[in-house]
């Protein structure tokens, strides 16, 4: 799976998945946010939040590279170190 990079207010990266259903976001105080858009698709909201330094956007973005996108954005959560992904609920 790839990400596409783009932009979003309040991020210093964001970058959708293929289908566009779920971002990833890195805020200036180095915490990645795991978001879903609206089903209306004018939104977005986080459903996970984690310290970068825990596991980083680039190594969440990476996990993913030889495997294909989940129906459930939620899904992406399983690509995070045990303790954190039960962490932020995952």
């Amino acid at each position: 799976m790839y990400f596409v990079t783009t932009k979003l207010d309040g991020y210093v990266m964001f970058a959708m998945t293929p289908s566009e259903r779920a971002a990833v976001g890195l805020t200036e105080k180095q915490e990645v946010h795991l978001l879903v858009r609206s089903t209306d698709g004018a939104s977005w909201q986080s459903i996970a939040r984690w310290n970068g330094s825990e596991f980083s956007h680039t190594n969440f973005m990476s996990a993913w590279h030889t495997a294909a996108e989940p129906a459930d954005a939620a899904d992406l959560l399983s690509v995070l170190p045990k303790a954190l992904r039960e962490r932020v609920g995952g």
